[in-house]
């Protein structure tokens, strides 16, 4: 059984992989937010475990063990985040903290009994797949709102990245995960984008704002 610090280490490595499935020892220190030789310890130590693959000055690699161990730690986090935002009506601002806690809890049964009482979701509320019981993950084509043309009009369906601050920023705004957004255009200077939905005709969004949000386009 895996200890908390090296879930936390696991799940991490899942989220930061790039598209080659690799992930640097620098991105990992500094998204943990541990030193480099903190982590380097740790990545021996999972590697020891055939969790990961790792040489030294080489970007780390979960192996098949370890990629589906990851994936079942973020199933936890993400179905526990929809079943605060579902059945305890938290808001998508506010989940993130309590599934830290709650994703460790080792009971399986508690964790089908969530899936089961949600009619098994895949997708938690800030859009991201929740990986099925085996730890199978569907990926989506999505694109970032800053590559859509003017004149495109496209239904948010996740977010990059979710720090409390842009959830708060999006509700001010009253946008949500579906919210259908037309875009306008995209100023030369800055690169912000201006798009209507709803009610509002002339939402400006920042580039900053506009490249966490991910889009698929509509009919």
């Amino acid at each position: 059984m895996a200890s908390v610090t090296e879930e936390n280490y696991l799940k991490a490595l899942f989220n930061l992989q790039d598209d080659k499935g690799q992930v640097s020892m620098s991105d990992l220190s500094g998204a943990l937010q541990v030193s480099s030789p903190t982590s380097n310890s740790m990545i021996k130590n999972l590697h020891a475990q055939g969790f990961v693959k790792y040489e030294k000055y080489k970007p780390i690699k979960l192996t098949k063990k370890g990629a589906k161990k990851a994936a079942l730690i973020v199933r936890k986090h993400r179905l526990t985040e929809m079943f605060l935002v579902e059945q305890m009506g938290f808001g998508w601002e506010e989940v993130h903290d309590v599934a830290e806690q709650i994703e460790h809890i080792q009971s399986q049964r508690f964790f089908d009994r969530m899936d089961e009482l949600l009619g098994s979701p895949t997708l938690d509320p800030h859009g991201s797949p929740i990986p099925d019981k085996k730890g199978n993950v569907v990926q989506r084509e999505l694109l970032v709102l800053t590559e859509c043309k003017p004149g495109t009009t496209v239904r948010l369906s996740a977010l990059k990245s979710t720090p409390e601050e842009l959830l708060l920023y999006l509700d001010g705004r009253d946008i949500r995960i579906g919210t259908r957004l037309k875009l306008l255009s995209v100023e030369s200077f800055d690169n912000s984008v201006h798009v209507s939905y709803g009610s509002r005709q002339n939402e400006v969004l920042s580039q900053k704002v506009a490249e966490n949000l991910l889009v698929q386009a509509v009919s």
